[in-house]
């Protein structure tokens, strides 16, 4: 076991139920959690039967602390003691049970794809149209309105189709994702059910408080009250479009939690050439500078470079060399490429399909360990002639998936997502045994832990961490993002590209390309990054620089560490 740092037990061992992590990228943040978890039931705070509530935004980050309490919590005592949900879990958990407090149908359909759009498809409607019908639902339905009360406010905005969707939905007794965390702070809103959660749950723990909308923050409020320790990084807030407001957020949690606050300023994940990299960031993201905990323990002192090219084809050609590289040199090694779209990755992702390196496409569900374990089983229950007999083969695995007896909807989405690419399997000829050969299950062999490259975006890589990042695409109208326009959409994206930085351990590579290929194929100039700028007093090493250091590199010190 890892001993923890100062600051780490510091959170393990605070006497407060109510506290405040600030934790930036590599500090530690979900080992301090998993700490700060099991000193509330050995320190006594928390005692059986009362239970921890653990909150996490994805089923991704539910693994990845899972996977750190499993190093400081006994199996049984977590499993009787610990509850680690994703807020759309958790919301539906609070509909399911108590649906009825509200004059709801317990047995309103959950989510498990986007309905909305669909409706809105069925309509014909163009996709500005679309998107405005989402955000429309999205403003609305975080605040703490009942569903007479939307109806009212989408009729008084002016918007018929999105009236019109929201009568439907009502209609078919169903919930969208918009509806989950409305709903429940809706029943909460009733003291005795509150009351339920809070005796139930001793104490609240919140991963990334930076990424919470008021609503989320209000309904752990209904079940933490001053119960509750938030952990995060106001410079690492990248979820606006989703309705957060962290300069909000993290003023309204210093105000509840008062001097009850642990702050963390060094890194135990990356070497300093990748910390200089961060740093340097911090005059356009407005973070602090953050300090290697142990410099001498980085071989070489670590790698950081920015690479430039023609075009889209040559970096392709380099990033997939720099790959089998370090593959060669160290296979135990996990390679994250890192693109703020994931549109500017399908270069890389076409030509990675013709080498023998392996790639971990973070967007298949089917990896999702949760969502892993349930396509396994309803593939090995696949009759090969039943499949081929019935007109709608989707439908045939899902019964076979038992999605009705799923109520996490995260899950519900990821198995769908999951199924779509065992059929697309199916229709390159794999034999259901042959795909769910490729699933990998359990701790050691989920895609958190899987060596190769790894192909994401930007806001799906939060949270986790590679032994090298590579960054395609850093040009304007990329990064930063086209459409940021305002002083705080752009600071946003200076945070994205630092949490994209700051996902490396050994070493990061930034590229960009003069001139990248439309979705129409046609060739169109960019400029580099404006962001590049502010990266050069990291002094990162040109491609003629980065080959001296890979060819001199200690590698055997590198697989090590």
């Amino acid at each position: 076991m890892i001993e923890p740092t100062t600051a780490q037990q510091a959170v393990r061992d605070h006497p407060s139920p109510s506290l405040l992590v600030v934790a930036p990228a590599g500090c530690g943040k979900t080992e301090a959690l998993a700490l700060r978890i099991a000193g509330l039931i050995d320190n006594g705070i928390v005692e059986p039967p009362r239970r921890i509530l653990a909150a996490t935004f994805t089923n991704r980050a539910k693994d990845n602390l899972r996977s750190r309490l499993r190093d400081h919590i006994p199996a049984g005592v977590m499993r009787n003691r610990v509850t680690v949900a994703n807020f759309h879990g958790l919301a539906a958990r609070v509909i399911r049970a108590h649906a009825a407090t509200i004059g709801l149908d317990p047995a309103i359909e959950l989510p498990d794809g986007d309905w909305v759009k669909e409706q809105c498809h069925e309509r014909g409607l163009s996709y500005p149209a679309i998107e405005a019908i989402e955000g429309l639902f999205r403003t609305i339905k975080q605040k703490p309105l009942d569903d007479s009360e939307v109806a009212e406010a989408l009729r008084a905005s002016g918007n018929l189709d999105a009236y019109k969707i929201e009568q439907q939905r009502i209609a078919d007794n169903r919930a969208t994702y918009d509806d989950l965390l409305r709903l429940a702070e809706h029943i909460l809103s009733h003291d005795a059910v509150a009351g339920l959660y809070r005796n139930h749950f001793a104490a609240v723990i919140v991963d990334e408080y930076q990424d919470l909308t008021a609503q989320q923050l209000r309904v752990l409020n209904r079940i933490g009250e001053d119960r509750i320790t938030f952990a995060g990084d106001l410079a690492q807030g990248i979820y606006s479009f989703t309705g957060a407001q962290p300069a909000e957020t993290e003023a309204a949690i210093r105000q509840s939690v008062g001097s009850n606050i642990v702050e963390f300023n060094e890194s135990h994940r990356s070497s300093p050439a990748v910390l200089a990299m961060v740093n340097a960031l911090n005059c356009v993201t407005g973070g602090t500078d953050l300090h290697c905990a142990k410099p001498h323990t980085w071989p070489a002192e670590g790698f950081a470079a920015i690479w430039d090219f023609p075009d889209q084809h040559q970096e392709t050609k380099w990033v997939i060399h720099l790959a089998k590289h370090i593959n060669s040199a160290a296979p135990n090694h996990r390679i994250g490429v890192i693109a703020r779209i994931k549109s500017r990755l399908r270069f890389l992702d076409h030509a990675l399909a013709s080498t023998e390196l392996t790639v971990n496409r973070w967007e298949d569900g089917v990896l999702d360990t949760d969502t892993a374990v349930i396509v396994k089983r309803a593939l090995h229950a696949v009759d090969i002639d039943a499949l081929n007999a019935v007109t709608d083969r989707l439908a045939y695995l899902v019964e076979l998936a038992k999605i009705d007896e799923i109520n996490e909807p995260d899950t519900r989405r990821s198995l769908i997502d999951a199924l779509v690419w065992v059929l697309d399997r199916m229709s390159a000829g794999d034999h259901p045994d042959q795909i769910a050969s490729r699933i990998r299950i359990g701790h050691q062999n989920t895609l958190l832990d899987a060596t190769g490259v790894h192909l994401l975006s930007g806001h799906v890589g939060k949270g986790q961490q590679f032994d090298w990042v590579v960054i395609v695409g850093a040009e304007d109208d990329t990064v930063p993002f086209f459409r940021a326009e305002t002083t705080e959409e752009l600071l946003e994206e200076a945070r994205i590209f630092s949490v994209m930085i700051s996902r490396a351990r050994h070493g990061v590579v930034v590229t960009h390309a003069a001139s990248v290929a439309t979705m129409a194929g046609k060739a169109k100039a960019r400029q580099p990054s404006r962001f590049l700028l502010a990266l050069s007093a990291a002094h990162p090493l040109t491609k003629h620089q980065s080959g001296e250091w890979l060819k001199a590199a200690p590698w055997d010190q590198l697989r090590k560490r």
